[in-house]
């Protein structure tokens, strides 16, 4: 029972990730600016975080001599801007390709991952996660059609949504790898002060010049809460439950169902191939993941 709930709450954190883009292309397509809506969603998320983290502080000790760095508030903070520019880059992708596309573009931190990982230690990567690497490449060729002569993808969406992957691989280094020894809330509220740092640079005067408090709090709130608050949340009491590796293969429910959602909600179609490609990516995800146990 204990197990079932733990992966009910990584899919549910994944699913919340999923829902996103559908909505920020609805509220782009009511005029909402993605200047406004990255600095609505990332400041209501720090301010939500950061409040739950004081009132959970109480029961958390907290062991500086545990620290490797001086500053790892700090380091939070900065780690934390490439979330910022994931969604950032993420949002203006869809505004050139389906969201359906956008999703697969931003899941190249699969195989970016698996890179990174061989540039900071060639002892982490063993063959089964080159195969699952090249695999995600073969699915995304697949999943975005680009074969057939009928799809025309703007360079614009696929530059973004690489550009998106790229980050998202720092910022889920970062999640995993610093200051693991803050309570986990505490290190989302300052990865995400990190993630509004970078907005408010990258935007700067356009959020002044489209600023606008309904759609703040309109899609504010629910960004935040789908995209910043309840993931982390959810993600820090089932993956210690699940373990990594199978809460890595349950996050991957993300892909169908940002796509099933593009589908229900903006009418977008997705073929057969397509379907295949993502059946490819998610036994990817599955053979990178997965652990066997073998008896000595």
């Amino acid at each position: 029972m204990k197990k079932l709930k733990g992966i009910l709450y990584v899919a549910l954190g994944a699913s919340s990730y999923g829902v996103l883009a559908t909505f920020v292309k609805v509220a782009n397509e009511e005029g909402a600016h993605t200047s406004v809506l990255t600095f609505s969603q990332f400041t209501i998320g720090a301010i939500i975080l950061t409040l739950i983290a004081l009132f959970s502080k109480k029961s958390v000790i907290v062991e500086k001599e545990h620290s490797k760095s001086h500053y790892p508030k700090l380091q939070l903070v900065g780690f934390g801007t490439a979330f910022g520019l994931t969604s950032t880059f993420y949002y203006l992708s869809i505004q050139y390709v389906p969201v359906s596309i956008g999703i697969i573009l931003l899941m190249q931190t699969i195989w970016m991952g698996i890179v990174l990982e061989a540039i900071l230690s060639w002892k982490s990567v063993n063959a089964t996660k080159v195969i699952g690497g090249i695999i995600v490449i073969i699915g995304t060729l697949l999943a975005t059609n680009i074969f057939s002569t009928e799809v025309s993808l703007h360079w614009k969406g696929i530059l973004f949504g690489l550009l998106a992957a790229l980050f998202y691989t720092c910022a889920m280094f970062a999640s995993n790898r610093i200051a693991l020894h803050l309570p986990n809330v505490e290190r989302s509220a300052y990865l995400i002060w990190g993630g509004l740092l970078a907005i408010i640079l990258f935007w700067n005067f356009n959020i002044i010049e489209y600023f606008d408090i309904n759609v703040l709090l309109k899609w504010g709130l629910f960004l935040s809460f789908f995209g910043t608050v309840l993931p982390p949340l959810l993600f820090t009491k089932g993956i210690p439950i699940t373990g990594t590796a199978l809460g890595g293969i349950i996050s991957a429910v993300e892909i169908p169902i940002s796509i099933l959602c593009a589908y229900w909600v903006l009418n977008e179609s997705v073929g057969l191939i397509q379907w295949f490609g993502i059946f490819v990516i998610l036994i990817s995800v599955v053979l990178i993941n997965i652990r066997l146990k073998t008896k000595a």
